[in-house]
């Protein structure tokens, strides 16, 4: 095998591939249009002839394409997320798995509020019904959503965050700018939400029931799974608003819908899906719903840096070095990891 070899299993932004390049790996980039994944064959033939992967989250990285490289130093996986990669299996065979945390808080932040105002403001459908020449005269009843600060009421608007991480935290910064009032459920974050001047803390339910516009920022696990389900949707207020820029399986997406038909809330705003890229059966017809192909993260400057990280992590990999995001550290204290690396 030759030394220094990165599989990428897709395109990367440059940043990445230029540390690459300087560092003198040899890079196998998998060639596909960008919204093809690489096939399961590819992928495995791939894994098979490198010393480091370098996959998305959209590859399912298991026991069998692990195991398919006796000498792969380690998984250089370009995402914050990785429930796509079987961490366990990683660390029985001796192979430090990276991710890209931190790079992608603001960005997200900033479409949480896109979808946030999208979803009050009917923003997309007032732009289907310019572009469609259906306006013919400014109407007093036209096209009225929800205000998102006390607007001409002056009553405060309240926003619930569901997972208070750096990206729920960045969420609940914007808010000020709103004068919302903010509540924050998680369940292994109390002492920095009660010691928070951001919010204030509530038990999920009386989150759900409180709240105008509820956010989700909550890792996905079998205890967030289905999270917000038909018994959540039907404690919310029936004009509130449900954001999901996190996972899509902590939604219910089949019982999403119905809550969207039938009112039991006002509206979605959407950048995940439970089955993603495939959205439940009649989501696409509910025009109380915004729906985004999973871009929370996509700026420049984001994707260049999550791409610059990932690619530090594969070089420390080819280095045999502690890499600097390592999700499973206690690996390299494992005798697999010390065969593999010589």
């Amino acid at each position: 095998m030759a030394e220094n070899r990165v599989f990428v299993t897709r395109q990367i932004p440059e940043p990445g591939m230029a540390i690459l390049r300087e560092f003198g790996a040899e890079t196998t980039v998998f060639q596909t249009q960008e919204d093809r994944g690489v096939e399961r064959a590819d992928l495995l033939a791939g894994v098979k002839s490198c010393d480091v992967l370098l996959p998305l989250l959209t590859e399912p990285i298991d026991r069998e394409v692990l195991g398919a490289n006796d000498e792969l130093l380690g998984v250089a996986q370009m995402a914050v997320g990785f429930n796509n990669i079987d961490v366990g299996a990683a660390t029985e065979l001796g192979i430090p798995v990276t991710n890209t945390p931190g790079v992608l808080t603001e960005t997200t932040a900033d479409c949480t509020w896109a979808l946030i105002l999208a979803s009050a403001r009917l923003i997309p459908q007032a732009h289907n019904y310019m572009v469609g020449g259906r306006y013919k005269l400014w109407g007093p009843n036209l096209m009225l959503g929800h205000d998102v600060g006390p607007g001409g009421s002056n009553i405060r608007k309240v926003l619930g965050v569901v997972g208070y991480g750096r990206i729920g935290e960045a969420v609940a910064k914007r808010a000020m700018g709103f004068d919302m009032d903010v509540l924050a459920f998680d369940p292994y974050s109390r002492e920095a939400i009660d010691g928070s001047e951001l919010a204030t803390w509530a038990d999920l339910g009386e989150l759900l029931e409180r709240s105008d516009f509820v956010t989700l920022h909550c890792l996905l696990t079998d205890e967030t799974h289905h999270l917000i389900g038909e018994a959540e949707l039907r404690r919310m207020k029936s004009d509130a608003h449900l954001i999901n820029a996190a996972r899509g399986p902590i939604v219910d997406e089949k019982a999403l819908v119905r809550a969207l038909r039938e009112g039991w809330i006002g509206g979605a705003g959407l950048d995940v899906y439970e089955d993603e890229p495939a959205m439940a059966e009649g989501l696409v017809e509910c025009e109380n719903a915004v729906l985004l192909p999973h871009i929370a993260s996509a700026s420049k400057d984001t994707r260049g840096l999550m791409a610059s990280m990932a690619a530090t992590n594969a070089v420390a990999h080819l280095r045999r070095e502690p890499a600097p995001n390592v999700v499973n550290p206690e690996v390299y204290e494992t005798e697999a990891y010390r065969r593999r690396v010589g």
